[in-house]
């Protein structure tokens, strides 16, 4: 497997993106993801992409993850279709069902109970969009009668999903053409993988074995009670430091564990505040990409 390793910012303000894509540029850094959080100070993942891929020539740039159910599929297969005319290989895009944050689902609107439904649609939506130069199509919840998205990308273009549960693994089986884990332990990301393997073979298709990701968040401390919150209350059931390695030790340790498992890309996200990227950068060079295969 080609084992890569990329960083992930959560909250970094668009004040302070510049220095750091400048940074990680200089560094080799393999790639960039950025989170949607519409109500923090982070700049929107694809504006965001948009404005990292113009100033590199080789950062890979994903989105980790954007929420497709409540957008229009057609202006997002639209966007990401006009980021990969402009930065070629380099986009990475990948889609959920929901935000992290309960309160910002009001945001991305679905009738009551079917979001699932939603995200199965305009992802068929969006794959159909960026493979057709013409799409009819008259669904539950999408209507279009002879669209295009002009200028199709040149091969085509990976359609990564996140999520964990069941339901989750099974529809990255049948529609997605890899997974950005999150919050699992090794063990879970072996199951998770198997599901998806046998959920994509039932379908008649095949998910590329490299194609299997991890968001990994790394400490350097204590980790912050909110936090640590939040991880109890999705992961009541496993001890919060098999999720949240503490210190560059344990990063690698527990890399290690997940690329055994069969996961073998990675987005490291820092525990720490925005002040403290630059030297995590400098660090993270040394650290964590001589593990890179």
């Amino acid at each position: 497997m080609k084992v890569r390793i990329g960083v992930g910012f959560a909250g970094a303000p668009g004040d302070e993106l510049s220095g750091l894509v400048k940074r990680i540029a200089q560094l080799g850094i393999d790639s960039l993801w950025l989170s949607e959080q519409l109500s923090s100070r982070t700049v929107d993942p694809m504006m965001g992409m948009a404005w990292a891929l113009a100033r590199t020539n080789r950062l890979k740039v994903g989105t980790g993850v954007a929420v497709l159910p409540g957008r229009n599929p057609v202006v997002f297969a639209k966007q990401v279709a006009s980021l990969a005319a402009l930065a070629p290989g380099r986009v990475l895009p990948v889609v959920g069902l929901g935000p992290a944050r309960a309160s910002e689902r009001s945001a991305f609107p679905v009738p009551p109970g079917r979001r699932g439904e939603v995200f199965d649609e305009a992802l068929t939506v969006v794959r159909r969009l960026l493979a057709e130069e013409s799409v009819t199509h008259q669904g539950e919840f999408f209507h279009l009668d002879a669209i295009g998205i002009g200028e199709l990308p040149a091969r085509p273009l990976d359609l990564w999903l996140g999520g964990a549960a069941p339901a989750a693994l099974r529809r990255i089986g049948r529609l997605g053409d890899g997974w950005l884990a999150s919050l699992v332990t090794p063990a879970d990301a072996t199951e998770g993988i198997e599901v998806i393997n046998a959920t994509a073979a039932e379908a008649g298709r095949a998910v590329d074995q490299e194609h299997f990701g991890l968001s990994l968040r790394v400490a350097f401390g204590e980790i912050p009670p909110a936090q640590l919150a939040g991880i109890r209350a999705r992961r009541p059931d496993v001890d919060p430091g098999v999720l949240i390695p503490v210190g560059w030790d344990a990063a690698r340790a527990s890399i290690a564990d997940y690329v055994a498992a069969g996961v073998s890309k990675f987005v490291i996200y820092p525990m720490i505040r925005p002040e403290g990227l630059p030297t995590f950068l400098d660090d993270f060079a040394r650290e964590l990409m001589p593990l890179q295969t």
